[in-house]
């Protein structure tokens, strides 16, 4: 599946909820079902800095693949790493530098976060992105 199939399907969940409670309490249903992050890698270097609650990422690569790990400390946070993760991991930098990051505006989660986790989604994409461009360098 592509990383807009991945969103469409996103989209299409949310839809059906009437209001953004609903839709939130669908994000949220996703943090309690998180999986955990090994914790040699709760590291500094690893926290996601901008992130309104504490928050890992993790990389490695596999295949030419950025491969992603993430945990966070809320459950506002580990739902939307459970998604995040699901678009971005698994993916070649090619893939994810090709990816209109306005789909994700677009899948309508953006409106139901406060300007702060917003904030915190904007540093975990950066992160996201320098990851690739370094797996692009280290292949060229």
């Amino acid at each position: 599946m592509t990383m807009s199939e991945q969103v469409s399907l996103y989209k299409e969940d949310l839809e059906l909820f009437a209001d953004n409670n609903d839709k939130l309490e669908y994000l949220l249903e996703y943090g309690k079902h998180s999986t955990k992050l090994d914790p040699r890698y709760k590291t500094e270097e690893n926290r996601v800095k901008g992130c309104a609650s504490l928050a890992w990422l993790h990389k490695t690569s596999r295949d030419g693949k950025l491969i992603l790990e993430a945990e966070g400390d809320s459950i506002i946070a580990k739902g939307m790493l459970v998604v995040l993760l699901s678009i971005f991991d698994d993916r070649t930098p090619d893939e994810i530098f090709a990816f209109d990051q306005q789909e994700l505006k677009e899948m309508g989660i953006m409106e139901l976060l406060s300007p702060v986790r917003q904030q915190s989604l904007e540093a975990f994409l950066q992160i996201i992105y320098g990851y690739a461009h370094e797996m692009r360098e280290v292949s060229a």
